[in-house]
Protein backbone atom coordinates (compact mmCIF):
# COMPACT_ATOMS: atom_id res chain seq x y z
CA UNK A 1 0.00 0.00 0.00
CA UNK A 2 1.53 3.40 -1.28
CA UNK A 3 1.85 6.06 1.78
CA UNK A 4 -0.77 8.81 1.00
CA UNK A 5 0.88 12.25 -0.20
CA UNK A 6 1.37 14.83 2.85
CA UNK A 7 1.64 18.41 3.58
CA UNK A 8 4.07 18.62 6.84
CA UNK A 9 4.43 22.57 8.89
CA UNK A 10 6.59 22.35 12.39
CA UNK A 11 9.89 20.61 13.34
CA UNK A 12 10.41 17.01 11.74
CA UNK A 13 12.53 16.48 14.97
CA UNK A 14 12.65 17.35 17.93
CA UNK A 15 9.09 18.37 18.82
CA UNK A 16 6.94 17.83 21.94
CA UNK A 17 4.22 16.24 19.38
CA UNK A 18 2.04 15.28 15.97
CA UNK A 19 -1.12 16.23 15.30
CA UNK A 20 -2.49 14.32 12.19
CA UNK A 21 -5.17 16.16 10.87
CA UNK A 22 -7.58 14.91 8.18
CA UNK A 23 -9.37 17.03 5.71
CA UNK A 24 -13.35 17.14 4.40
CA UNK A 25 -14.51 15.94 1.47
CA UNK A 26 -13.84 17.84 -1.54
CA UNK A 27 -10.95 19.86 0.01
CA UNK A 28 -6.91 18.58 0.33
CA UNK A 29 -3.86 18.73 2.96
CA UNK A 30 -3.40 22.35 2.24
CA UNK A 31 -6.92 22.70 3.42
CA UNK A 32 -5.70 23.75 7.63
CA UNK A 33 -2.28 24.32 6.43
CA UNK A 34 -3.23 28.25 7.53
CA UNK A 35 -4.52 27.21 10.86
CA UNK A 36 -0.84 26.14 12.17
CA UNK A 37 0.29 30.02 12.57
CA UNK A 38 -3.13 30.84 14.25
CA UNK A 39 -2.77 27.51 16.87
CA UNK A 40 1.06 29.46 17.76
CA UNK A 41 2.89 25.83 18.80
CA UNK A 42 5.54 26.22 17.15
CA UNK A 43 7.07 23.34 18.46
CA UNK A 44 4.22 20.53 17.47
CA UNK A 45 4.16 19.30 14.25
CA UNK A 46 1.33 19.15 11.97
CA UNK A 47 1.03 16.88 9.16
CA UNK A 48 -1.59 17.23 6.89
CA UNK A 49 -2.54 14.13 4.70
CA UNK A 50 -4.44 14.01 0.97
CA UNK A 51 -7.33 11.91 0.75
CA UNK A 52 -7.42 9.34 -2.37
CA UNK A 53 -9.39 10.59 -5.31
CA UNK A 54 -13.22 8.82 -6.20
CA UNK A 55 -16.34 9.30 -7.59
CA UNK A 56 -18.60 10.68 -4.73
CA UNK A 57 -22.47 9.95 -5.60
CA UNK A 58 -23.77 12.64 -3.20
CA UNK A 59 -21.55 14.90 -5.33
CA UNK A 60 -23.70 13.49 -8.69
CA UNK A 61 -20.56 10.92 -9.27
CA UNK A 62 -17.82 13.91 -9.46
CA UNK A 63 -14.05 12.68 -8.78
CA UNK A 64 -12.83 14.21 -5.47
CA UNK A 65 -10.61 13.78 -2.92
CA UNK A 66 -12.79 11.85 -0.52
CA UNK A 67 -11.76 9.10 2.29
CA UNK A 68 -15.07 7.37 1.33
CA UNK A 69 -17.94 7.40 -1.04
CA UNK A 70 -21.54 9.09 0.44
CA UNK A 71 -24.40 7.44 -0.92
CA UNK A 72 -27.14 9.83 -0.11
CA UNK A 73 -28.05 12.88 2.23
CA UNK A 74 -30.19 11.41 4.91
CA UNK A 75 -28.58 10.43 7.83
CA UNK A 76 -29.55 6.70 7.37
CA UNK A 77 -27.53 3.55 8.10
CA UNK A 78 -25.99 2.39 5.10
CA UNK A 79 -25.22 5.99 3.68
CA UNK A 80 -21.22 5.73 3.43
CA UNK A 81 -19.16 3.14 1.54
CA UNK A 82 -17.98 0.69 4.41
CA UNK A 83 -15.25 -0.31 2.11
CA UNK A 84 -13.97 2.77 1.31
CA UNK A 85 -14.11 3.22 5.19
CA UNK A 86 -11.78 0.52 6.04
CA UNK A 87 -9.32 1.29 3.11
CA UNK A 88 -8.93 4.70 4.23
CA UNK A 89 -8.49 3.93 7.70
CA UNK A 90 -5.75 1.44 6.90
CA UNK A 91 -4.13 4.41 4.91
CA UNK A 92 -4.52 6.18 7.96
CA UNK A 93 -2.86 4.22 10.52
CA UNK A 94 0.12 3.19 7.84
CA UNK A 95 0.79 7.06 8.81
CA UNK A 96 0.48 6.93 11.89
CA UNK A 97 2.63 4.14 11.96
CA UNK A 98 4.94 6.06 9.78
CA UNK A 99 5.54 8.68 12.65
CA UNK A 100 6.33 6.12 15.17
CA UNK A 101 9.03 5.09 12.87
CA UNK A 102 10.27 8.63 13.04
CA UNK A 103 10.49 8.37 16.48
CA UNK A 104 7.47 9.83 17.49
CA UNK A 105 5.24 8.11 20.00
CA UNK A 106 2.06 7.55 19.97
CA UNK A 107 1.03 8.81 23.12
CA UNK A 108 2.31 12.10 21.47
CA UNK A 109 0.12 12.00 18.28
CA UNK A 110 -2.60 13.55 18.13
CA UNK A 111 -5.90 12.46 15.25
CA UNK A 112 -7.45 15.24 14.10
CA UNK A 113 -10.22 15.53 11.17
CA UNK A 114 -13.00 18.18 9.89
CA UNK A 115 -16.48 16.44 9.21
CA UNK A 116 -15.83 13.34 6.80
CA UNK A 117 -12.07 13.94 7.86
CA UNK A 118 -13.46 14.44 11.84
CA UNK A 119 -15.45 10.80 11.05
CA UNK A 120 -12.48 8.87 9.99
CA UNK A 121 -10.07 10.52 12.77
CA UNK A 122 -12.83 9.22 15.52
CA UNK A 123 -12.98 5.49 13.91
CA UNK A 124 -9.45 5.37 13.54
CA UNK A 125 -8.54 6.45 16.46
CA UNK A 126 -10.89 4.65 18.33
CA UNK A 127 -9.20 1.49 16.86
CA UNK A 128 -5.55 1.76 16.81
CA UNK A 129 -3.88 -0.83 19.00
CA UNK A 130 -1.21 1.98 20.36
CA UNK A 131 -2.53 4.70 22.98
CA UNK A 132 -2.51 8.06 20.87
CA UNK A 133 -2.79 11.73 22.69
CA UNK A 134 -6.05 12.66 22.11
CA UNK A 135 -8.91 12.62 18.90
CA UNK A 136 -9.91 16.10 17.52
CA UNK A 137 -13.48 15.77 16.03
CA UNK A 138 -14.48 18.64 14.45
CA UNK A 139 -17.60 18.89 12.69
CA UNK A 140 -18.17 15.34 12.95
CA UNK A 141 -20.05 12.16 13.12
CA UNK A 142 -19.91 8.53 13.47
CA UNK A 143 -19.72 6.30 10.72
CA UNK A 144 -20.06 2.26 11.47
CA UNK A 145 -21.80 2.88 14.64
CA UNK A 146 -23.06 -0.85 15.13
CA UNK A 147 -18.99 -1.65 14.98
CA UNK A 148 -17.67 0.47 17.89
CA UNK A 149 -18.21 -1.65 20.82
CA UNK A 150 -17.09 -4.57 19.05
CA UNK A 151 -13.92 -2.87 17.74
CA UNK A 152 -13.00 -0.25 20.26
CA UNK A 153 -8.81 -1.20 21.23
CA UNK A 154 -8.32 -1.44 25.04
CA UNK A 155 -5.73 0.98 24.48
CA UNK A 156 -7.95 4.33 23.66
CA UNK A 157 -10.17 3.26 26.33
CA UNK A 158 -9.52 6.37 27.94
CA UNK A 159 -8.08 8.93 25.16
CA UNK A 160 -8.84 12.23 25.76
CA UNK A 161 -11.75 13.15 22.57
CA UNK A 162 -12.57 17.05 22.29
CA UNK A 163 -15.38 17.58 19.72
CA UNK A 164 -16.92 21.10 18.55
CA UNK A 165 -19.98 21.68 16.01
CA UNK A 166 -21.63 24.72 15.05
CA UNK A 167 -25.20 25.48 15.81
CA UNK A 168 -26.05 26.30 12.70
CA UNK A 169 -24.36 23.52 10.41
CA UNK A 170 -26.32 22.32 7.49
CA UNK A 171 -24.05 19.62 6.20
CA UNK A 172 -23.96 17.81 9.28
CA UNK A 173 -26.41 18.70 11.53
CA UNK A 174 -25.19 19.65 15.65
CA UNK A 175 -27.44 16.59 16.58
CA UNK A 176 -25.09 13.93 14.62
CA UNK A 177 -21.95 15.62 16.13
CA UNK A 178 -23.58 15.41 19.48
CA UNK A 179 -24.68 11.43 18.94
CA UNK A 180 -20.73 10.58 18.18
CA UNK A 181 -19.76 12.78 21.44
CA UNK A 182 -22.78 10.88 23.46
CA UNK A 183 -21.74 7.45 21.72
CA UNK A 184 -18.01 7.98 23.08
CA UNK A 185 -18.75 9.53 26.11
CA UNK A 186 -21.09 6.89 27.14
CA UNK A 187 -17.98 4.08 27.59
CA UNK A 188 -16.52 6.32 30.27
CA UNK A 189 -13.89 8.10 27.98
CA UNK A 190 -12.78 11.37 28.84
CA UNK A 191 -14.90 13.56 26.57
CA UNK A 192 -15.52 17.13 25.77
CA UNK A 193 -18.36 19.07 23.84
CA UNK A 194 -17.93 22.57 22.66
CA UNK A 195 -20.34 24.25 19.98
CA UNK A 196 -20.33 27.29 18.28
CA UNK A 197 -22.37 29.82 16.72
CA UNK A 198 -21.62 28.90 13.36
CA UNK A 199 -22.20 26.81 10.01
CA UNK A 200 -20.19 24.09 8.60
CA UNK A 201 -16.71 26.23 9.55
CA UNK A 202 -14.01 26.70 12.06
CA UNK A 203 -14.63 30.32 13.64
CA UNK A 204 -11.66 31.72 16.00
CA UNK A 205 -13.21 30.90 19.88
CA UNK A 206 -12.51 27.50 18.35
CA UNK A 207 -9.49 27.85 17.13
CA UNK A 208 -8.42 29.07 20.43
CA UNK A 209 -10.17 26.00 21.82
CA UNK A 210 -8.09 23.87 20.09
CA UNK A 211 -5.18 25.68 20.67
CA UNK A 212 -6.05 25.20 24.55
CA UNK A 213 -6.45 21.44 24.13
CA UNK A 214 -3.38 20.68 22.33
CA UNK A 215 -1.29 22.30 24.44
CA UNK A 216 -3.12 20.28 27.27
CA UNK A 217 -2.73 17.07 25.42
CA UNK A 218 0.74 17.40 24.24
CA UNK A 219 2.63 18.93 27.62
CA UNK A 220 6.16 20.58 26.95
Amino acid sequence: MSALPCIEAGPSSPCRGTVLWLHGLGADGHDFEPIVPQLGLPDVRFVFPHAPTMPVTINNGAVMRAWYDILTWDAVPGRENAQHIRASAEHIQALIDREIARGHPPERIVLAGFSQGAAMALHVGLRYPQTLAGILVLSGYLVLPDTVENESSPANAMTPTMCCHGTSDHVVSVDRGRLAFETVSRAGRPAEWYSFPMAHELCMDEVECIRDWLTEMLPR
